[in-house]
């Protein structure tokens, strides 16, 4: 496996970086990975991180829920009873944010193709690439969905999508600001991106600590904080049009928490923070435990 040193921040190029704490990696290798944080811009990273053509290795798991369809424990069936609900929010969200009904989407790391599959029965006209060709074939015997890889993301033509949707997607992703740029060169004159991605900065992140399951290492490469990700989007001439909360995340990631801290699930502690948590983000949605940010040329 080859490893990635960085040396500089991915988002701000600032090498004023530093350890803030160290994470294990508890869904498939149990090992451990060191995070980091830019001082400037307040983006966190994971240091040493497998390379494109290694990171794979790191979601060969059915514990990876993101890359299966299983309903096994409390934790996954109550996952997959709140996507149902989910999925229906981002169908209206792409509707409400494009003001268009039926129009043009990409969806980037597209897993299994559950929401694509939601987009093309409210007859969109759906493009999904995913990179793992495990789950491209999971998403033909699940939905008969041929999704393509991720690389034809570089191929498609400009200007051409009504909405681009990244659902908990960028912080996997080695080409970052490749994957800004373009996003910008595809979305039309007035196309909407929606970018979800967890917050460090959430309530709940402070509760767990090293143990707080988003960080994911080293599936998440980087932990976005809001000025994080505002920093990219000037970068690359993007506008931040609004920031929506996703309430359920938050619940979700302090039961996965719960247990990594644990080593068994506290669903009545894990319920209280995630409620804390979103009572915190109420005022200020830039608090909550994941965020998905609107985004405008």
């Amino acid at each position: 496996m080859s490893i990635i040193i960085i040396k500089e921040c991915p988002v701000c190029h600032s090498t004023a970086i530093a350890h803030r704490l160290t994470a294990e990696d508890h869904t498939v290798s149990h090992q451990q990975f060191e995070i980091w944080e830019c001082a400037a811009c307040s983006l966190r990273f994971t240091q040493g991180i497998p390379d494109a053509d290694s990171v794979g290795d790191f979601y060969q798991s059915d514990n990876y829920i993101s890359h299966t369809d299983t309903s096994e424990g409390i934790v996954n069936k109550l996952y997959h009873f709140v996507r149902k609900t989910t999925l229906k929010r981002k169908l209206r969200l792409v509707k409400q944010t494009t003001n268009v009904q039926k129009g043009s989407i990409l969806d980037i790391g597209a897993g299994t193709g559950a929401f694509v599959q939601t987009m093309l029965q409210a007859r969109w006209a759906v493009t999904g690439l995913e990179p793992d060709a495990v789950t491209r074939q999971r998403a033909v015997a699940l939905y008969g969905l041929h999704l393509q890889d991720t690389r034809a993301l570089f191929q498609l033509p400009a200007a051409s999508f009504d909405a681009i949707t990244m659902w908990h997607v960028l912080e996997h992703v080695h080409e970052l600001h490749a994957y800004a740029a373009q996003v910008k060169l595809l979305l039309k004159e007035k196309g909407k991106a929606l970018i979800a991605v967890p917050n460090y900065t959430s309530y709940d992140a402070m509760v767990y600590q090293q143990y707080w399951a988003a960080y994911d290492v080293p599936r998440h490469l980087y932990h976005f904080s809001p000025a994080s990700v505002k920093n990219l989007l000037k970068q690359h001439g993007l506008q931040l049009l609004a920031v929506k909360p996703m309430w359920y995340d938050s619940f979700y990631i302090s039961m996965l928490s719960s247990q990594y801290k644990n080593g068994k699930n506290n669903m009545p502690a894990a319920i209280w923070n995630g409620m804390i948590s979103n009572l915190k983000a109420i005022f200020n949605k830039e608090k909550c435990s994941s965020v998905i940010y609107v985004i405008g040329k």
